[in-house]
C-alpha cells in the first residue's frame, strides 16, 4: 500500500514518553497520525501535521471521533480498568490492528514475577484484545532507561551521592527510542499480528553500574551509597502508592545476583542493535545538569 493511501495511525498516551516518540517515528515513515489527547491544550506540544482528537479512555464513547477511518491503533492504559472492557470493545468495531504497551509480567524472570497491579491490568487488557480477534501486537518493553532522570537526577544535578537501594540489583535499561521505534514499525508494517515481544536493552547493568555510567557522560565520579528499603519507603511516602513500592523493592531484591533478562527483539524488529545506556547517557547529559529532558 502506498503510504499516502494509508488511513491513519491513533497513538494514545500522545503527549507521554513512549507515545510522543511514536508520533516522530510514524511521521519520519510518512504514515499519517492522529492524537488523542485528554486536553486539547497539550495538543501545541505536537507537531503541527498532527490530526489531534479530544478524547478520553474513561468515557469511551468520546474515542469514536478519533476512531472512525483509524487503521491501527497504539494503545497506552493510562486509566482505571473498568472501561477498558467498553474501550477494547470500541477499537474491535473501527480498526484493524493494535499495539499495545504492556509489560514483561509473563516473563520467567524473578525481576518481573514479584507482585504488580499494573502487570494484572495489562493482562486482562491482553485477554480482552484477544477474545476480539483483532490483528495485535503487544509490545513488553523492561525497565525505562530513563527513570535514571526520575531516581537519580535530582542528587546529580546538585553534587550529591546518590543513595538507592539493591545498589547490586541488575536491570537491561530499554531507551524509549528504540521502544517507540518498535511499535511504530509494528504499526504501520505487515508481518508483526500476533507479536508479542519483550524489550530491552543489550546488557545487564546493576544500579550502581548504571550511576557509574551516568558519570562518565557527565566526565566526574558520581558516588553511590546504599539505602535501606524501610529508608526508601519513608523516602516515597505521598510520591508513590505504596503498592508501586513494594512492587519495586520486591523486584530489585530479586535481581540481585540475577543477571538482567536480555532479548533480541529490538535488532530482530529494526535490523539495528539496541541503543546502550552509554548511548543514552551521553544522549542525556544535559539533563542531569540542568533539569532539561536531554535530545
Amino acid at each position: 500500500m502506498n503510504q499516502m493511501d494509508m488511513p491513519p495511525v491513533l497513538v494514545t498516551g500522545a503527549t507521554g514518553r513512549v507515545g510522543r516518540l511514536v508520533i516522530d517515528q510514524l511521521l519520519d515513515a510518512g504514515v499519517p497520525v492522529r492524537a488523542l489527547t485528554r486536553r486539547s491544550e497539550t495538543a501545541a506540544t505536537l507537531p503541527g501535521e498532527v490530526e489531534v482528537f479530544t478524547g478520553d479512555l474513561t468515557v469511551p464513547e468520546s474515542l469514536d471521533p478519533a476512531l472512525d477511518g483509524t487503521g491501527a491503533v497504539f494503545l497506552v492504559w493510562t486509566a482505571p480498568p473498568q472501561t477498558a472492557a467498553a474501550v477494547v470493545e470500541r477499537l474491535a468495531a473501527h480498526v484493524r490492528r493494535v499495539v499495545f504497551l504492556s509489560s514483561p509480567h509473563q516473563t520467567p524472570h524473578p525481576f518481573f514475577q514479584q507482585p504488580n497491579p499494573m502487570a494484572e491490568l495489562h493482562a486482562d487488557i491482553e485477554r480482552l484484545i484477544a477474545a476480539t480477534g483483532l490483528e495485535s501486537t503487544i509490545i513488553r518493553p523492561g525497565m525505562f532507561a530513563s527513570n535514571a532522570l526520575a531516581w537519580w537526577a535530582p542528587a546529580i544535578r546538585t553534587g550529591e551521592v546518590v543513595r538507592w537501594p539493591y545498589g547490586a540489583a541488575e536491570s537491561a535499561p530499554v531507551d524509549e527510542r528504540d521502544v517507540a521505534a518498535v511499535a511504530a514499525r509494528t504499526l504501520h508494517q505487515d508481518g508483526y499480528g500476533g507479536g508479542d515481544y519483550v524489550l530491552t536493552g543489550s546488557e545487564s547493568l546493576t544500579h550502581a553500574a548504571q550511576v557509574d555510567v551516568i558519570g562518565v557522560a557527565l566526565g566526574r565520579r558520581i558516588d553511590f551509597e546504599e539505602m535501606t528499603p524501610d529508608e526508601f519507603r519513608r523516602l516515597s511516602d505521598g510520591a508513590a502508592p505504596s503498592s508501586v513500592v513494594d512492587m519495586l523493592l520486591a523486584a530489585w531484591e530479586a535481581a540481585v545476583g540475577q543477571p538482567a533478562y536480555l532479548t533480541t527483539a529490538v535488532a530482530d524488529i529494526l535490523g539495528t542493535a539496541p541503543r546502550t545506556f552509554r548511548q543514552w547517557a551521553a544522549d542525556h547529559a544535559t539533563a542531569f545538569t540542568d533539569g532539561s529532558q536531554g535530545s
